[in-house]
C-alpha cells in the first residue's frame, strides 16, 4: 500500500574526522538494489585507495530490502551502525557508504561504531530530508470574477498550487493531501457557492521539507 514517507533530500557527501582517520559518508537516493549497488560501486572505484568503504542501504517504504556490509572492519562496527542510523532517522530508498581513510590511531569496536553511527546521521542533516506526500492533483475551473477569492483561500490554507492557466476561465491546478480530498471539494464549494467546476486528475507523489526535530 503506498503511503507518505522520509527520504533525503538530495545527494551528497559529508566528512568528520575522529583520531585522525577520515570518515567519508556519501549518501544517495536510490529507487531499487540495482541502483543501490551501482552507487556503492562508484563510491568504491573512487575512493579505492581508502581502508574501508562500508555501507549500508534501505529500499522501499517499509524497508523490505536492508543489506549492510562491514567491508573488512570487525563484524558489527561499521555496515549494521550505518545501517541503523537509517533506520533510527526513518529515512527510505536510501544508499549510505561510509570511506574510512585510517589515520593511525584505533578506536576499538565502541569508538567504531559511533563513528560510522555518526558519519551517516551527520551526512543526512547535511543534505535534509524531505516527506514524500502521495497527493491528487485536481482542477478548478472558475470565472475570472472568483478567482482572487479562490487564490486566497488557497494561500491562506498553504495548498499546493502547481499550474493556473487562463482561457475563457481560470483553472487552478492544486495537489491535495489523499485523506483530505473529499473535505478540501466541500471547502471550495461552500466558499464559492457552488460556482465552480472541479476535476480529479492523477495521484503523484509531492516533496516537501521535513525536520525530524520538529513535532508535527
Amino acid at each position: 500500500m503506498e503511503k507518505d514517507y522520509l527520504t533525503i533530500k538530495e545527494n551528497g557527501v559529508n566528512e568528520i574526522d575522529i583520531k585522525k582517520s577520515q570518515f567519508i559518508c556519501s549518501i544517495a537516493r536510490v529507487s531499487n538494489e540495482e541502483e543501490a549497488i551501482a552507487f556503492v560501486n562508484s563510491v568504491k572505484e573512487e575512493h579505492k585507495k581508502a581502508t574501508h568503504n562500508c555501507h549500508a542501504y534501505v529500499i522501499g517504504q517499509d524497508d523490505s530490502i536492508q543489506r549492510a556490509s562491514d567491508n573488512g572492519e570487525p563484524s558489527g562496527t561499521a555496515g549494521v551502525p550505518i545501517l541503523e542510523a537509517l533506520k533510527n532517522i526513518g529515512v527510505h530508498n536510501t544508499a549510505a557508504v561510509v570511506t574510512r581513510y585510517f589515520g593511525g590511531i584505533k578506536l576499538g569496536a565502541g569508538g567504531l561504531i559511533r563513528a560510522y553511527s555518526n558519519a551517516t546521521t551527520k551526512a543526512i542533516e547535511h543534505v535534509g530530508i524531505v516527506k514524500k506526500i502521495l497527493q491528487t492533483e485536481i482542477t478548478i475551473d472558475v470565472a475570472y470574477n472568483l478567482f482572487d477569492q479562490l487564490n486566497y483561500h488557497l494561500e491562506e490554507n498553504g495548498i499546493n498550487i502547481i499550474d493556473t492557466q487562463y482561457t475563457d476561465k481560470v483553472s487552478v491546478i492544486v495537489a491535495i493531501d489523499n485523506p483530505k480530498v473529499e473535505e478540501f471539494k466541500q471547502k471550495v464549494i461552500d466558499l464559492l457557492n457552488g460556482r465552480v467546476e472541479m476535476h480529479d486528475g492523477d495521484e503523484k507523489y509531492f516533496e516537501v521539507d521535513y525536520d525530524p526535530y520538529k513535532k508535527e
